[in-house]
């Protein structure tokens, strides 16, 4: 990135900071454009192109073309110059094929996050440091400030915080960035809210003031994903297997994890392995609650102990075949012989397509309740699920994250081996935040939540905050 650093908060005269603007077309960062115009800053947009593959879209059109032309006639509208840029190849070496790549193995990876570590804030970057930028600037709903210390640049540290939006939070999605990424960046809309934002380019006259928010994957727009995947992935007929609250009574991991969140309890405190079922809609930022007291005494597991109650529960259910008579003819047929622990209830196209807590796209019908997705063998080609909100299955107290993919963006603040920690943690975007235990191990990062977690699956980010700020992350291990 170089030592040279301009900083906002300095008395430097804002017209000699020229900011790259991201402009997608969208209202956000048109907003964003407009404003630091606005605030006196030597404003420039830039358009960058990241995917040209209309088949793989819902509409079917290259969606990028729309958005082009509409970036162009905010710059044009704002009064600033506007550049075209194509990161496609870049996009798809380092988002798409680590997609692909991380679905074939049975994970399920966030393109969001890689999009934003990987071309927004470095692809992208580059080529607008090469255009003179000092700064790029987004419309994330997101809000950065700069203190004393020794993690960034200058003797600075940049601190990345919530949103001043409850509902619009998206630090989620920037939880991969580093000290020298930040230093370099602009969030001119963290401070106000998404109707404020809609209010001000109505004002401004802005052609995206009415624009919808984009879906779907970052930059390829919203898709089918198993028919997206096939691209590259092989579709290949397997079971879907439901299981049944049997399995769990005769599961000796399952058992051994009970019994050890229970021996970790307070006193008057009491284990609840299902998730009460909520939508996901709700505030997504700390809101000012304090954390709370953890429900746990102090946790002496050793890392072995650790790491078994962070794996994930196995199924291995055999299912044998039996031959009967039917009809008046008594036509010899075959069927599967009854299995306390599970039934054979449908069949998929390859267990790489589906993720755990999926309910949509199944096709297993004749259930009283939802049937989701509780684990994924990619290697039998299996899909296992199970019936309610409530299944035992479909959640978990405590994950993994390996040495290698712990990222801290406060590098000052990281956690050494033996440490533990309060901090509150999202495991997907839309989360409201969970309060939870840290400690750090030589074997990994082990989050022990205080209460059961719904649907967490390999290669999700897992994010922790202090507070209004996020300290960091890493990619879920199994």
């Amino acid at each position: 990135m170089g030592k040279k650093q301009y900083l906002c908060d300095r008395t430097m005269d804002k017209g000699k900071i020229k900011v790259c603007v991201g402009l997608s077309g969208g209202v956000d960062s048109s907003v964003a454009a407009y404003l630091l115009k606005q605030q006196g800053y030597d404003v420039f947009a830039m358009f960058m192109q990241n995917w040209n593959d209309a088949s793989s879209t819902l509409h079917g059109d290259c969606e990028w073309e729309e958005d082009r032309f509409v970036a162009e006639m905010v710059a044009r509208k704002i009064g600033i110059p506007f550049y075209f840029v194509d990161l496609s190849k870049q996009y798809r070496q380092r988002v798409v094929d680590y997609m692909f790549d991380e679905y074939a193995k049975g994970r399920t990876p966030n393109p969001d996050v890689l999009c934003n570590r990987e071309i927004k804030f470095d692809a992208f970057l580059q080529v607008a440091l090469k255009y003179g930028a000092d700064y790029v600037a987004t419309g994330h709903y997101c809000r950065k400030e700069e203190i004393p210390g020794q993690a960034g640049n200058d003797g600075r540290v940049c601190r990345i915080l919530e949103g001043a939006d409850p509902n619009k939070d998206q630090t989620y999605f920037l939880c991969q960035l580093s000290q020298e990424q930040l230093a370099r960046t602009l969030f001119p809309i963290g401070d106000i809210t998404k109707p404020e934002v809609r209010r001000i380019a109505k004002e401004a006259d802005l052609p995206s003031a009415e624009k919808k928010d984009s879906q779907g994957i970052c930059f390829v727009g919203k898709v089918d994903l198993p028919t997206f995947l096939k691209q590259k992935l092989e579709s290949k007929e397997g079971e879907i297997v439901e299981v049944f609250d049997a399995y769990y009574a005769d599961n000796e991991l399952y058992q051994w994890q009970q019994n050890t969140l229970t021996g970790l309890l307070k006193p008057g405190q009491s284990l609840e392995r299902t998730v009460r079922y909520a939508p996901e809609e709700k505030v997504l930022t700390s809101d000012g609650q304090p954390l709370g007291e953890s429900p746990y005494k102090e946790i002496t597991l050793t890392d072995e102990e650790l790491a078994k109650l962070a794996t994930p529960i196995g199924y291995h259910i055999e299912f044998q075949t039996e031959t009967y008579r039917s009809g008046k003819k008594h036509i010899k047929k075959t069927r599967w012989k009854e299995n306390p622990y599970g039934r054979i209830v449908g069949t998929h196209e390859g267990a790489q397509f589906y993720t755990i807590g999926q309910r949509k796209g199944l096709g297993v019908g004749g259930h009283a309740d939802p049937v989701f997705v509780i684990s994924t063998d990619t290697e039998a080609n299996r899909v296992y699920v199970g019936e309610g909100h409530n299944h035992k299955g479909l959640s978990r107290f405590c994950l993994c994250v390996a040495p290698e993919e712990i990222h801290w963006i406060r590098t000052d603040l990281a956690m050494q081996p033996g440490e533990i920690r309060r901090y509150r943690v999202r495991i997907r975007y839309r989360q409201p935040l969970q309060s939870a235990t840290l400690l750090m191990r030589e074997t990994g990062l082990y989050i022990l939540f205080d209460q059961p977690q719904r649907g967490i699956s390999p290669g999700q980010f897992a994010v922790w905050y202090d507070g209004e700020e996020m300290l960091g992350s890493g990619a879920i291990q199994q």
